[in-house]
């Protein structure tokens, strides 16, 4: 096991070509923060432990993984002792999480299991932990790592797809909300008032309008305020969010289909990795289900693995999970039957995956028009508040 917990520091360092840096780094201690600056070519002058409530280490994030099991399936497959092999993903992986990897490779070299190594310095999940530690056991950490590595690349696959469906809309919404507010506290008072100085008729509308445009210019500094306060409670309290906005999507008719089969992709990812490794049924499915948030498959699965551990058949269990289509339903009952699971497993999650990019594609198309309507009404609205009272003006002159 590691003998400390990583903690922040404050530094001040020596430059081998002269001058002086400051920086924040993560490390186990002083003395392991010298070095690491001694690999980077600079000089420890002096130190600064930071509190406890901002020194937490940066988390792992998918590429991080991918970039640790690609290198440790390639090094380890090829006879390179584990810790060798960590010293390399240590060299490779970002520099916040180097820290990291050199409390695993003491914690190898002490004596520790990597499963157990993985586990106390944090960064790593269930799935990834229950992987490594069934590969142990096998004497295949390198087929194991392989198999994590190609579960990263679908992993990303799919958030990629979730980020492109949500990031046009976004930058659609957002460029609407900046044309708006600048049209409503500026262009809409300004020529509201000239047409009420030149005798026009204003309607109620534009009355509105001008009103609120001419309260954000005044205000603007306290709502810039709530604003960000919200912001910040928003970032606060981003899972009660995320979980609010999970739940709407999964009630809209166009999304539901894309986010139930995000969902399967994830289960089914993680369950080829888990079944790969040699992880029993029950035991992959308790862990799949845990990677999965869509309430409906989630309660199935965990239905099925409690009947599975009671002694039921899988392929009479597997009809009950009726969330999933009837076409995996089928397969699943035929690769059960056939004794091949593993292969079942992988060629659904690379099949879900291809769904998930031919849904998201559709829904990329119904999107990009229906944003464009929304933003037409929403500046055209605006626009007619100036362009009414003036052709009521001018018809009045004609």
């Amino acid at each position: 096991m590691s003998r400390a917990a990583s903690r922040s520091f404050l530094f001040l360092a020596a430059k081998q070509g002269g001058g002086r840096s400051l920086g924040v780094k993560h490390a186990r201690s002083e003395r392991a923060l010298a070095e690491v600056l001694r690999r980077d070519r600079r000089v420890l002058l002096r130190t600064w432990a930071l509190p406890s409530w901002i020194s937490a280490e940066a988390p792992m994030k998918t590429k991080d993984h991918l970039v640790l099991n690609e290198q440790l399936a390639q090094l380890l497959s090829r006879g390179v002792p584990l810790v060798e092999a960590l010293e390399v993903v240590e060299s490779v992986i970002r520099p916040d999480q180097r820290p990291r990897i050199e409390r695993m490779r003491e914690a190898v070299s002490g004596g520790a299991s990597f499963a157990d190594a993985c586990r106390a310095v944090g960064g790593f999940d269930v799935v990834t932990i229950a992987v490594y530690r069934a590969a142990e056991r096998t004497g295949d950490l390198a087929g194991a790592a392989a198999q994590l590595c190609e579960t990263a690349r679908r992993q990303l696959k799919i958030a990629g797809k979730a980020t492109t469906l949500m990031l046009y809309p976004v930058i659609v919404t957002l460029i609407g909300l900046f044309a708006g507010t600048f049209l409503i506290m500026f262009i809409v008072p300004s020529m509201g008032q000239s047409l009420v100085d030149a005798g026009a008729d204003i309607p109620i509308y534009t009355e509105i309008l001008m009103i609120v445009g001419l309260f954000l210019r005044g205000n603007w500094l306290p709502v810039l305020a709530v604003l960000v306060v919200l912001g910040i409670a928003g970032l606060l309290g981003r899972h009660a969010v995320a979980g609010a906005v999970g739940k709407l999507a999964r009630g809209i008719p166009v999304l539901k289909g894309v986010v139930l089969t995000q969902e399967t992709a994830r289960f089914f990812t993680v369950m080829a990795a888990l079944s790969r490794s040699g992880v029993p049924v029950a035991d992959a499915i308790a862990v799949a289900s845990n990677a999965i948030s869509h309430p409906r498959l989630r309660k199935q699965f965990d239905r099925l693995r409690v009947k599975l551990v009671e002694g039921g058949v899988l392929p009479r269990l597997i009809d009950g999970v009726d969330a999933l289509p009837i076409a995996t339903r089928r397969l699943l009952i035929a690769a059960d039957r056939a004794g091949d699971l593993d292969t079942a497993f992988d060629s659904l999650a690379e099949d879900m995956g291809d769904a998930l990019e031919s849904q998201t594609q559709r829904l990329l198309a119904l999107l990009e028009p229906a944003l464009i309507v929304m933003l037409a009404v929403g500046i055209g609205s605006l626009v007619l508040a100036i362009l009414v009272p003036l052709i009521t003006m001018s018809t009045q002159v004609s």
